[in-house]
């Protein structure tokens, strides 16, 4: 992704090599002390770097190198190709470290089996060594060289705290190993903790590894959402002749072919033929939409039973789908409010705690008595082990990425994090009318005939088919099926409607006004029955000869079947709602009272709906603006939270922070719940790792034993540590399966 303002541009880069939250945090200090570069962010969970920088001054490529000199590496290459490389990447990572785990389990078993059991035993120590070594030196050498890259520029990470952990406890070990007379002759037994080194590495590669696959399952969303673009389409050629055709070659205009059962593959408008069509994958409404001639189709969704002809529209990264999944992977790159913070303290971390373990060995060779450097060195080294920054950075973003992923199944888009953090808190929402509780779409609902005589609705239907009026497009497709007939000295009059010529006959479409000035009578039968009509807020035309009114007919915006039940669960969630329209009072009135909205506002221009959410803002309210068309795109932009209508216009859905697909208001509760959970798993998560680290760095560093004697074994500590991470991503994986409806 790439977006240009001015002279700076802003990218996102997976960043390769991190192994931990305060790498993050070493990689994105680096890139921010770049010259050209005014913003950079980088995800641990994502493991993505989302930059902007000044394109005159520097360039990717800088950019890759500054992130190489601090042990980390950037993946520059075409947008296309980026995911599968990534993927590719990781896969091998993956497979690394699943065998470096399986290499370290196997080696650092007998090295425990002997340290526990068969001490005494000929050539012990020696065998520990010799088992140890490998498991220490090869399989966690990243550990050692991360560290040292780290330690060039004066930083310190996660692998600082592992390398310095694990070699002081294997130097210590082999100095005990070969000068054994030195604690000899001072009195002490020279104890080896080979087990301590070689388990510790050991228990935080399988930490690593079922974070790996933890993570891996966090971004599942995105991974489906990628699995809906087919890879090939058949192309309709200029001879006629179907040709087997890659995604990537696709170009507008193209004729594709759709048989049943296949997935579509690029936006595109219906030019033959029909089916009905599963868009669940976008919408999240189950029941299958039937698609014309004229209309449109969207990459990822499936063809049901019948065989169609579109003209590509969108190709490529312009369609539907692919701006969906570049929402929804930006969404999940971005860092919620809690998580600033969060990077803070990580980013200082690892510098306290190794303060911590210094101050550790001093306190115990002051007050340890006789075996004072031996179990001030263990306590050290079991407080540089037992701290783990990685609960803390992976909390937040991994509940993040699991939230939007979900409320994405949903049909539900959101676009970054702070909004999924504040939906939890909004109490106040603003809902346009038009597209938004109704249809959007006038549709005929009544229509009577006089003395119920509907020989003449072929005239009508011919009158309307020639009319400019939004309104006219409802009669037409009210009276579809009726056969149009030929008409002459068609006339627009604006304002009042149409009139057209028929066999002598001068007949007459529109209101009530252009009936009164050609002196046209309006039976009472028809009259009562546009009172009836205007009371219900519907708007009425007539359809007259020269003479007489021959019908009238009822048109308005129907109320999606949804929105009331949707009222309804808002404000038990104890919501205000604020219904906005530019309608008049009496049809304002009267959808607020199907409804249920007890607050409305009839006759609103577009600019007063950003001053109204700016009212409610001042009262102290958390405010969510939901719309859908141009109109409301300042209100969208003024609100704490903006929710727009997937079927609005794409304005509206640049400028909300969240996109409804389906444009049902239910989902509106069912995104406020998601929130509340998400937060719920944030605070979960970061209560867990602060507990975690307040209560294992003491206890690490031996404050239990002037009270009972109990000192942390080091090996315990690396297997609390790399548990501690996982809990932190099982936890979040947890919201995949709460409901939110």
């Amino acid at each position: 992704m790439a977006t240009t303002n001015q002279n700076t541009v802003t990218q996102t880069f997976p960043v390769l090599g991190m192994t931990c939250a305060s790498c993050a945090s070493s990689a994105e200090s680096i890139v921010t002390h770049q010259e050209g570069v005014v913003n950079a962010s980088v995800n641990y969970a994502t493991g993505n770097l989302t930059v902007e920088f000044l394109s005159n001054v520097t360039n990717a490529e800088n950019l890759r190198k500054a992130v190489q000199g601090v042990g980390y590496d950037l993946l520059i290459e075409d947008e296309s190709k980026q995911q599968e490389s990534l993927e590719a990447i990781h896969e091998k990572k993956f497979k690394e470290l699943k065998n470096k785990t399986i290499w370290a389990v196997i080696l650092s078993l007998p090295v425990v089996i002997i340290g526990m059991f068969f001490m005494e035993m000929p050539y012990a120590n020696e065998i520990m060594w010799a088992f140890s070594t490998p498991v220490v030196l090869w399989l966690g050498r990243d550990f050692f060289v991360n560290a040292w890259k780290q330690a060039k520029h004066r930083k310190a990470n996660m692998d600082t705290l592992v390398a310095l952990s694990t070699g002081i406890a294997y130097v210590f070990s082999v100095f005990n190993m070969l000068f054994a007379d030195f604690w000899h002759q001072r009195g002490l037994h020279a104890h080896v903790y080979f087990e301590a080194a070689a388990v510790i590495i050991a228990f935080i590669l399988l930490g690593k590894l079922l974070e790996e696959k933890a993570k891996g399952n966090t971004s599942s969303a995105i991974k489906k959402l990628m699995g809906l673009q087919p890879k090939t389409v058949i192309v309709i050629q200029a001879d006629g002749k179907e040709k087997q055709t890659p995604i990537e070659e696709v170009i507008e205009g193209n004729v594709i072919l759709v048989k049943p059962g296949e997935k579509i593959a690029v936006d595109g408008m219906v030019i033959s033929g029909s089916s009905y069509v599963d868009e669940s994958m976008l919408s999240g409404e189950p029941v299958p939409v039937l698609k014309n001639k004229n209309e449109k189709v969207f990459a990822g969704t499936i063809n049901q039973k019948g065989s169609f002809q579109f003209k590509a529209v969108k190709v490529g990264k312009e369609t539907m789908l692919a701006q969906i999944i570049k929402m929804v992977q930006d969404a999940q790159g971005s860092k919620a409010p809690v998580q600033k913070l969060v990077d803070k303290i990580a980013g200082i971390f690892v510098p306290v705690v190794m303060g911590i373990a210094l101050l550790t060995f001093i306190v115990w060779m002051i007050f340890g008595g006789e075996n004072a450097i031996v179990q001030g060195l263990l306590a050290a080294v079991t407080v540089l082990v037992i701290a783990c920054p990685c609960a803390l950075g992976l909390a937040t973003p991994t509940a993040i990425m699991v939230g939007v992923g979900k409320g994405a199944e949903q049909g539900i888009l959101i676009k970054d994090a702070e909004s999924l953090e504040l939906a939890k808190k909004v109490d106040a929402i603003i809902l346009d009318k038009t597209g938004t509780i109704t249809e959007g779409r006038p549709q005929v609902t009544d229509i009577h005939w006089l003395n119920n005589d509907d020989s003449t609705k072929d005239i009508l239907l011919s009158i309307e088919k020639q009319s400019e009026h939004p309104l006219a497009e409802a009669v037409v497709k009210y009276l579809g099926e009726v056969t149009p007939t030929t008409l002459s000295n068609f006339d627009s009059i604006t304002g009042k409607g149409a009139k057209a010529d028929y066999n002598n006959e001068t007949y007459f479409v529109g209101n009530k006004k252009l009936l009164f000035e050609n002196s046209i009578a309006i039976p009472e039968e028809l009259q009562q029955r546009a009172e009836e009509w205007s009371k219900l807020s519907k708007t009425v035309i007539w359809f007259s000869d020269s003479k007489q009114a021959l019908s009238v007919v009822a048109i308005s915006d129907k109320i999606k079947e949804t929105s009331a039940q949707a009222i309804k669960e808002m404000q038990e969630m104890g919501i205000d709602l604020y219904m906005l329209t530019g309608d008049n009072e009496a049809t304002a009135k009267a959808i607020a009272e199907q409804t249920g909205i007890q607050h409305y506002k009839a006759e609103v221009l577009p600019k007063h709906k950003a001053d109204f959410v700016k009212e409610l803002q001042k009262q102290g309210k958390t405010v969510a603006m939901v719309g859908d068309g141009i109109n409301d795109s300042t209100a969208l932009a003024t609100a704490d939270v903006s929710i727009a209508m997937g079927k609005g216009s794409d304005i509206a859905m640049d400028v909300a922070k969240m996109t409804i697909i389906s444009s049902d208001l239910t989902k509106i509760p069912q995104a406020i719940k998601l929130s509340k959970q998400t937060v719920a798993t944030i605070k979960q998560n970061l209560f867990w790792a602060f507990i975690y680290n307040l209560i294992g760095i003491p206890i690490a560093a031996g404050i239990l034993y002037p009270i009972n004697g109990f000192l942390l074994n080091p090996m315990i500590a690396g297997a609390a540590m790399a548990m501690s991470s996982v809990s932190v991503v099982s936890n979040s994986l947890r919201l995949k399966w709460k409901k939110v409806i």
